[in-house]
C-alpha cells in the first residue's frame, strides 16, 4: 500500500463547494492508499469532530493529518480575494520548505486545492513523483454583465485580477517550473490546459461531484413551482442574472399561475443588499426568499423541495450543479466553460 501526501487548503467535512471536494478526494484516496493530509489549522476542528462523529470508517487508521499556518499576527492583512490569493501563493512556498524539513517520506505528493491555475504548487522540492489539481480556470466576467450592474470598482477590480493572473501565466518562473515538475496535471476544463500551455502532461477531470441522493420530493407542478438558486453573493455567481430571469419568467405569467411560483437564493456575501435592491426593481421581492448560509443537511432540504435549479454562474466549476443534479433537479446555467460543461446541451429546438 502507498503513502500519498496531499496537501488542501480547503477541507471541511461540514462544508460544501470547494471545502467538500477537498475532504471527498481525501475520503477517495484512503480506500487504496495511506493518506497524509495537510491543511490549514481552522480546519482541524472539523476535521477531528467529523472522525470522532464516524468511527465506523476504518479507512481514518489510514489517514494522518498536519495542520499548517502562519502565525495570526503575521495574516491579519488577508482580507479580499486579491490578498487571499496572494497569501495562498505564499502559504504553498511555505508548507513546501515545511514539508522538506519534516522528512515525512511519502510515494507521491498532490497538491489538490485552492482549484486556479495561475499559483504554482512548490510540492515538487520534495522529490516525490508530483500530481497538480485540480487546476481551474475563470475566464474574466464578460464587461455587459459586471460593469452596469456592479459598478466601475468592482469592473476594476476584476479587470486588476485579470491583469495579475495574466503576469503570473507569462512571467511566473515558479509557474513554469511547477508545470514542466508535475508528472501529471488534472485540469478541471480546457480552459485551464488552454492558459496554461499544457503540452501532453495533463488529463481533463471535472472537480465536482456528489452523492447520488434517494430521498426525492416528488413536485406537485399543479400546486409548486419552486426554483432555487445556491452559492457566494459575489458578481462572479451571476445571482443578479437569476433575478432578472427569474422576473421576467414570473411576470409573464398569468396571474392565476403566480401563486404557484417561489424563488430562493440562500447564500451570503456582499453584493446581498445589491440582490435586494435589484429584486425591488423588478417587483418581485415578495416572492424571493433570501436564506443565509445552512449547513449541508439543511442545503438538501432546500434541494429536495426545489422544482429547477438556477445558476447563471460565470465560474469554471460549479460544485452545486452536481448536487442539484443528484436531487433530479433540471439545472439552467449559462454555456461556458464552467457549470455549462457539466450539463446536457439544450435542444436544437430551442
Amino acid at each position: 500500500m502507498k503513502t500519498v501526501l496531499i496537501t488542501a487548503y480547503a477541507v471541511n467535512p461540514y462544508k460544501g463547494s470547494e471545502d467538500a471536494m477537498g475532504w471527498n478526494m481525501i475520503l477517495q484516496a484512503l480506500k487504496n492508499h495511506r493518506v497524509i493530509a495537510v491543511t490549514r489549522k481552522n480546519n482541524q476542528p472539523a476535521i477531528e469532530k467529523y472522525c470522532k462523529e464516524h468511527p465506523e470508517n476504518e479507512h481514518f487508521d489510514r489517514l494522518s493529518c498536519y495542520y499548517f499556518d502562519w502565525p495570526s499576527w503575521a495574516i491579519r492583512w488577508k482580507k479580499g480575494p486579491l490578498l487571499s490569493m496572494i497569501y495562498y501563493y505564499l502559504w504553498q512556498l511555505t508548507l513546501a520548505i515545511w514539508l522538506f524539513r519534516k522528512r515525512l517520506n511519502p510515494d507521491l505528493v498532490h497538491n489538490l486545492n485552492f482549484h486556479n491555475d495561475w499559483t504554482p504548487s512548490f510540492l515538487w522540492i520534495l522529490g516525490k513523483p508530483f500530481v497538480w489539481g485540480h487546476v481551474g480556470h475563470h475566464n474574466k466576467i464578460p464587461r455587459q454583465y459586471i460593469l452596469p450592474i456592479y459598478g466601475p470598482r468592482t469592473y476594476l477590480q476584476d479587470r486588476l485580477l485579470w491583469v495579475i493572473k495574466n503576469i503570473f501565466w507569462y512571467a511566473d518562473p515558479f509557474l513554469w517550473l511547477c508545470k514542466h515538475k508535475a508528472d501529471v496535471i488534472i485540469c478541471m476544463n480546457n480552459a485551464a490546459v488552454e492558459k496554461l500551455r499544457l503540452k501532453n502532461n495533463f488529463i481533463i477531470h471535472p472537480s465536482v461531484a456528489a452523492d447520488k441522493e434517494n430521498s426525492y420530493i416528488s413536485q406537485d407542478l399543479q400546486h409548486s413551482f419552486n426554483i432555487l438558486s445556491v452559492g457566494r453573493l459575489v458578481p462572479l455567481k451571476g445571482f443578479d442574472l437569476t433575478i432578472r430571469g427569474f422576473a421576467w419568467f414570473y411576470n409573464n405569467l398569468p396571474a392565476a399561475d403566480r401563486a404557484k411560483v417561489s424563488l430562493t437564493i440562500a447564500g451570503s456575501g456582499p453584493a446581498a443588499e445589491l440582490l435586494h435592491k435589484i429584486a425591488r426593481e423588478e417587483q418581485v421581492e415578495g416572492v424571493i426568499k433570501f436564506i443565509d448560509w445552512l449547513p449541508r443537511e439543511e442545503v438538501k432540504k432546500l434541494y429536495a423541495n426545489a422544482t429547477l435549479f438556477l445558476y447563471p454562474s460565470h465560474e469554471g466549476a460549479g460544485m452545486v450543479v452536481p448536487e442539484a443534479m443528484s436531487f433530479g433537479l433540471p439545472v439552467i446555467c449559462l454555456d461556458n466553460d464552467g457549470p455549462g460543461k457539466l450539463v446536457a446541451p439544450p435542444p436544437a429546438c430551442l
